[in-house]
């Protein structure tokens, strides 16, 4: 679709095979990196260097992560400038209404609740891309002023 890293924060590594084969089903061939827990989400995105972290186009991000929680990730993604703007998708098997309201509180982009069969999963992996990927217009550079 077209170059933009995609970033896959989740640590079950059967929703990991599972995101990335129905991306590639999709011809979604964007370079997916993958977080497998909330701490390691930080250190790419925000390195504790200082060094610049990753700037994806996409970040699709799970609620239940170990070490740090997904909806810490998506707070500290919000509140550091260099990565406020970055699109986070919450994909989650979650579907208690808290954690709707607080995904979206938090700065979330949309929240999607990952379908157990893998046509629908399929078919919202399709969608996601062809949005978020295409039909949408990320801010030039990350959002941050030059």
């Amino acid at each position: 679709m077209n170059n933009g890293v995609i970033l896959l924060i989740e640590d079950n590594p059967d929703d990991v095979a599972l995101t990335v084969r129905a991306l590639q089903r999709n011809n979604i061939h964007n370079q997916i990196v993958v977080a497998t827990d909330g701490q390691e989400a930080l250190d790419v995105l925000l390195p504790p260097d200082g060094s610049e972290g990753l700037r994806p186009q996409l970040t699709l991000l799970d609620i239940n992560l170990p070490k740090v929680s997904g909806l810490e990730v998506l707070r500290t993604i919000r509140d550091d400038p260099h990565t406020a703007s970055i699109p986070v998708v919450v994909l989650t098997t979650s579907d208690e209404e808290r954690d709707i309201v607080d995904s979206y509180r938090f700065g979330a982009n949309s929240f999607v609740r990952k379908p157990v069969v893998f046509g629908e999963f399929l078919e919202a992996a399709r969608v996601l891309g062809l949005y978020w990927l295409l039909v949408n217009r990320a801010p030039p550079n990350g959002g941050e002023r030059e």
